[in-house]
């Protein structure tokens, strides 16, 4: 590595051999990864080896996180392992020793990598099929604030359409878990008449944390809604479409869509 000219360090648990490496002009400083909030000296790096040692550690798993928040956003990495595989395959029992904590297959090092943060490059056997050597890149987070703003999104749509009614004049139609998530997050158990279901076996119950009573769909008749959410995923349409043709003809009705709330015009 010092002979590309590369600003390289060595992280050891050892004192005297931190001391013995330095003595060798060798950057190194003492330290181990103990889990995934580690934070070494020098950091973020562009690269990491990690040689024939992963087998070693008590805990891969929070040591490989520990690396991975400690690399740049494109870091990449070397890993070798001795391999499981080839032991199996040639039934080398001396293999067997006790500083080695763990045994990777190919397959079991690819999915211990990708749980951990990496993106497999390219995984392949070296020195005479004893090693597996993977070439890994840190693999990027998955964004999770579209799901915040969606939700805002439509919190303000329907709170904005349950003003337009009286206390209580609106119900859901859909007692599925999607509605009953949108109940409970919006905190919308003070504002929905009833929830509508037609499936029986949901009937004369009450919704989850929220305690709206579940009816069926004759509730409209006896106590009618001004409104209707329909929360029906793919039968939206067909809900709203029995609505307008069984009920009140003056009846709003609204879809929860994935665009947001779809106000249904007469």
């Amino acid at each position: 590595m010092q002979q590309f000219c590369l600003n390289t360090y060595g992280l050891e648990y050892s004192k005297e051999s931190v001391k013995i490496c330095k003595k060798n002009g060798l950057q190194t400083f003492p330290g181990f990864i103990a889990g995934a909030d580690y934070k070494l000296q020098h950091a973020p790096f562009d690269a990491f080896f990690i040689l024939n040692f992963l087998e070693h550690l008590p805990k891969p798993n929070s040591i490989l996180q520990g690396i991975r928040n400690n690399l740049t956003e494109d870091g990449i990495g070397l890993v070798e392992v001795p391999n499981f595989d080839m032991i199996l395959q040639k039934k080398l029992f001396s293999e067997f020793i006790i500083d080695h904590l763990f045994y990777f297959t190919k397959e079991t090092l690819n999915s211990t990598l990708w749980r951990n943060g990496f993106e497999i490059i390219e995984c392949k056997e070296e020195w005479h099929d004893y090693i597996i050597s993977a070439v890994v890149r840190k693999r990027k987070r998955t964004d999770l604030a579209d799901f915040s703003r969606e939700q805002d999104k439509l919190k303000h749509e329907i709170e904005a359409y349950l003003r337009l009614f009286k206390y209580k004049k609106v119900a859901i139609w859909g007692a599925s878990h999607q509605a009953l998530t949108i109940v409970s997050l919006f905190n919308l158990t003070d504002k929905i008449r009833y929830i509508i279901d037609s499936a029986a076996f949901k009937q004369g119950k009450f919704t989850p944390a929220t305690h709206i009573p579940i009816v069926s769909p004759d509730k409209l008749y006896s106590d009618p809604a001004d409104a209707v959410i329909v929360m029906a995923a793919g039968y939206s349409d067909e809900v709203a479409k029995i609505i307008r043709q069984k009920f009140n003809k003056n009846i709003s009705i609204s879809i929860v869509r994935n665009s947001g709330l779809d106000v249904i015009k007469t």
